[in-house]
């Protein structure tokens, strides 16, 4: 998990500044504000994707959310319990 934070805290500023880079360099007549303003745009896009391909992937592991958590809760099992049990 660490693991994944750190990555995560790499790959986006580093995209961010590689695009901001590629942006002045292949438009100098750009402002640097422009330049900054679409790799925003562009590091926002690319984080909305990965966060929605990682939403679907979790929706598509899950059998059955609601009968999975009424087991839990029927059978005097608190849902923190439940949920450390299915780790």
């Amino acid at each position: 998990m660490l693991l994944t934070l750190a990555s995560g805290a790499l790959f986006f500023p580093g995209l961010f500044a590689l695009c901001t880079w590629a942006l002045r360099r292949s438009r100098p007549g750009w402002s640097r504000t422009d330049c900054v303003m679409i790799s925003t745009r562009l590091v926002s896009s690319v984080h909305a994707v990965l966060a929605t391909g990682s939403g679907i992937v979790i929706v598509r592991s899950c059998d059955d959310v609601i009968t999975g958590r009424a087991f839990g809760e029927t059978s005097g099992i608190s849902s923190s319990a439940a949920s450390s049990w299915q780790n």
